[in-house]
């Protein structure tokens, strides 16, 4: 196989009754799925799509959105996944930034030009198009600040990150995924559909996500693994306890997109049994640059190891390259560094210097070579004078058994310039006072650390990917 597009075909030649992917309606074979990306891809030619032009897909996930991506594929076109939870004007402006000519969606969806349910008329075969250098995906960043970007991935950057990830975590036809993040993230498409399916393994394609029926949907579809983030991890600890589930088919979980605190993952694989291997990435890497080995040492607390095949590296404000133990911006390079930003060079070239992706976020390496992150660079609190990084008092609030979630953010202070405010989601049936977790605080950190306040709130806001949403904490922490 020459090219990922090539995929359902190799597939369904080398076995074709075996399984491939499945969602909540649909089970299809290699063979079926061959089948389905075929008509897909004449029915999209027919509506004139043509290579190197852009197609959107505003779909939930289920298998026509994958289905859709190979099609495109097929015809050497580009995919912006959209995600179906935006408002209308969101939508247009991702389709209108992307260019698409062709909107695949639930027929009323706003600019929506394809119904969804046309990909599966019969309009004569269609010739394959793809090229060595097509562009693959463009993937819009969860827009923290402004609007979002457009990440332009190539078929190169999909191969190479799919090679790291099936041999990172050792992938073979034995394992099946089962898919629970969102397909318009890079994390969801490479981890959880193309690495299983290149590696011979197959997908299942979950439906909405329920914290409290997640491990019965774990019983029946049997998967190896599934990949999550820090949020869905807290509420899967959050439920009420009960029978133990049968999670023995699971070989590991997969958790990224934000750092997850050491004891929030010890709470899980006590409770459930299951490893947790911790990796970094970016959508503008690809998806993952580092990760706790799958088979080998793990280390709570740090996001891994480089994966093979890249380089990554810590570097100071001048550009120079730092020891271990000094903590500098994380800094990346490798096959899987996107193109750019769809449309604006000057934000690109800022971004990628001399072959280095700047990932914004400051780390340092520990004496066994783990990465570990301190923080984003634009989330670091200057407390007069005093560089204060959130993560590191978050991690301390973890620490006391009360809490569930921790997010902190910086302020105004018209003495201080800045001070740290604490949003905290309690552990479920249990009960603490703001005064109690400010002693604890004050036990856990230097005086200057502790933060001017600290809300208790039910819930925390998010962003689409399901991070926590800091940008709307800091409006409420200054409100508070």
């Amino acid at each position: 196989m020459r090219h990922i597009a090539e995929l359902p075909e190799a597939r369904a030649a080398v076995d074709p009754h075996g399984n491939c992917i499945a969602d909540d309606t649909d089970t299809l074979s290699n063979a079926q799925f061959r089948a389905r990306v075929d008509t897909a891809a004449s029915v999209l030619h027919r509506a004139g799509v043509r290579p190197d032009d852009v197609v959107a897909v505003v779909l939930p996930n289920r298998v026509d959105l994958v289905v859709a991506l190979f099609a495109a594929w097929r015809l050497g076109a580009a995919v912006t996944p959209v995600n179906p939870g935006l408002t209308d004007d969101d939508i247009r402006y991702q389709i209108q930034d992307s260019g698409a000519e062709v909107v695949i969606g639930e027929s009323g969806r706003a600019a929506v030009t394809l119904d969804v349910a046309a990909l599966s008329e019969q309009a004569g075969p269609v010739a394959a198009a793809t090229s060595a250098d097509s562009l693959a995906l463009i993937i819009y960043t969860s827009g923290t600040t402004g609007r979002p970007k457009g990440v332009l991935l190539g078929h190169e950057n999909l191969a190479a990150m799919c090679a790291m990830t099936i041999d990172a975590i050792g992938l073979n036809e034995t394992d099946h995924s089962l898919l629970i993040l969102p397909l318009f993230h890079v994390n969801g498409i490479v981890v959880s559909v193309l690495s299983p399916l290149l590696a011979g393994g197959r997908a299942t394609i979950a439906g909405k996500f329920s914290a409290s029926g997640f491990f019965d949907t774990v019983e029946g579809v049997r998967p190896t693994y599934f990949s999550a983030v820090p949020a869905i991890y807290a509420m899967l600890v959050a439920q009420p306890e009960g029978p133990s589930p049968d999670s023995s088919s699971l070989r590991l979980a997969i958790c990224g997109a934000a750092p997850m605190p050491a004891e929030l993952i010890a709470r899980f694989e006590q409770r459930f049994g299951v490893p947790i291997v911790e990796g970094y990435g970016l959508s503008e890497g690809t998806c993952a640059s580092t990760l706790n080995p799958a088979a080998g040492r793990r280390k709570p607390g740090t996001v891994g190891l480089p994966l093979p095949g890249q380089t990554v590296a810590i570097m100071d404000a001048d550009g120079s390259l730092l020891p271990p133990g000094e903590p500098g911006e994380v800094v990346v390079r490798g096959a899987n560094v996107m193109r750019g930003y769809l449309g604006k060079p000057t934000e690109t070239a800022d971004t990628v210097v001399d072959g280095w992706l700047h990932t914004g976020d400051v780390g340092y390496f520990d004496d066994d070579g783990y990465l570990v992150l301190v923080d984003r660079i634009k989330d670091m609190i200057i407390r007069a004078g005093e560089n204060l990084y959130p993560k590191e008092i978050e991690n301390a609030l973890y620490r006391h058994p009360a809490v569930h979630e921790a997010a902190v953010v910086g302020v105004p202070d018209v003495v201080l310039g800045e001070v740290p405010v604490a949003h905290v989601v309690t552990a479920p049936q249990a009960t603490v006072t703001v005064e109690e977790l400010t002693e604890h605080c004050r036990a856990e950190l230097a005086a200057f650390k502790v933060p001017a306040a600290i809300v208790l709130t039910e819930e925390m806001p998010r962003n689409p990917v399901g991070k926590i949403d800091k940008k709307q904490l800091r409006v409420m922490a200054a409100r508070a």
